[in-house]
């Protein structure tokens, strides 16, 4: 199987293309390698990958015009699109970035697919999209026209780009919502990396809405294990499963939950973290940040069904693998800088 990952440098990406690679598929990517974070984060991943004598990779940003349409010309079996701009709070204050990113973006890998169709598109969404939504856990056949950030209405916008397209050209695309991931090489931007970082050198950690926050924390390799097994479950037109599913009454397009099924508390994530660590942190309590929500929990029942699984790692096990590699990763980074 020859698969296409758009954002195959980034967190998700990069941990996709390689467990594809371990299963012997062919694997080829594209990543624009911006600064968003550190690039170098980005070029350690895509040296691993580029180990591989099956993986290809190409360096451009997906909104160029046409770029994506010429690549597709050589043939996919599935896609999985992961390149955007991620990241509440920086789409409160760059906007354009989303725009030129997520809507520009999509729509050119959606004229590509429309010209050289794979068997099966996955295109990567978020829980954000279930914005003011407070009828927990959230499911996929729930209503989502409440979006609390830009980040979030440009990846509702995509499903509704994607759903479009999927029932003018018979495309067969899952949208995939996942929820708070994390795990080793996690973005720095993210909370994860932000409490680690800072609890490690003796600072204190922003803690906002003052700790009553829940996240449904979602280790990576669960999410890209569950989204591998849903390249084979193309959605098939007029085939639901149940009362349950969020398949299309008008084309081969459902949403799919991502989540460990299983909301955990802020206070005790970073708990997980201080022990990995064995230091404890200094918390500076904040109100809450713009465009962000109090809780996320999925409902898995769709996924399940699907892909007879259910991700399940816990968040001391995901922690202290997050901590592990985080250590090991700075550590050599500061090593190389000093010799």
């Amino acid at each position: 199987m020859h698969v296409f990952i758009t954002g195959v440098a980034g967190f998700i990406g990069s941990t996709a293309a390689k467990m594809l690679l371990d299963q012997g598929h062919q694997v080829s990517g594209i990543d624009n390698l911006n600064d968003y974070y550190d690039p170098a984060l980005k070029q350690a991943r895509l040296n691993i990958l580029q180990d591989y004598e099956q993986f290809s990779f190409i360096q451009g940003g997906i909104e160029e015009r046409g770029l994506l349409m010429g690549l597709f010309a050589q043939g996919f079996d599935a896609v999985i699109h992961l390149a955007a701009q991620a990241g509440v709070r920086y789409s409160i204050d760059n906007p354009r970035a989303y725009l030129e990113a997520n809507l520009i973006g999509t729509f050119e890998l959606l004229e590509a697919a429309r010209a050289h169709p794979p068997k099966h598109m996955l295109l990567a969404s978020t829980s954000s999209a279930y914005g003011a939504n407070t009828d927990m856990p959230y499911s996929e056949t729930q209503k989502a026209d409440h979006q609390m950030s830009f980040y979030a209405a440009t990846k509702k916008s995509n499903e509704s780009m994607a759903h479009s397209y999927a029932h003018l050209f018979d495309l067969p695309i899952t949208m995939f919502r996942f929820f708070t991931v994390y795990g080793p090489w996690g973005r720095p931007d993210m909370a994860p990396y932000k409490f680690t970082h800072a609890i490690a050198n003796g600072r204190a950690i922003d803690v906002y809405n003052h700790g009553n926050m829940r996240r449904d924390f979602t280790y990576v390799t669960d999410l890209v294990r569950a989204l591998v097994m849903l390249i084979e479950t193309p959605p098939i037109k007029d085939q639901p499963l149940g009362a349950f599913d969020s398949l299309s009454p008008v084309a081969p397009y459902r949403v799919v939950n991502i989540g460990n099924n299983d909301p955990v508390e802020l206070g005790d994530f970073i708990a997980a973290i201080e022990q990995a660590l064995g230091v404890e942190a200094v918390k500076n309590y904040m109100d809450m940040q713009p465009g962000d929500v109090p809780a996320t929990w999925a409902d898995t029942t769709l996924l399940q069904a699907l892909t007879q699984y259910k991700p399940n790692t816990d968040i001391k096990t995901g922690v202290t693998a997050f901590v592990a590699w985080y250590r090991d990763y700075y550590q050599a980074k500061d090593t190389a800088t000093t010799t």
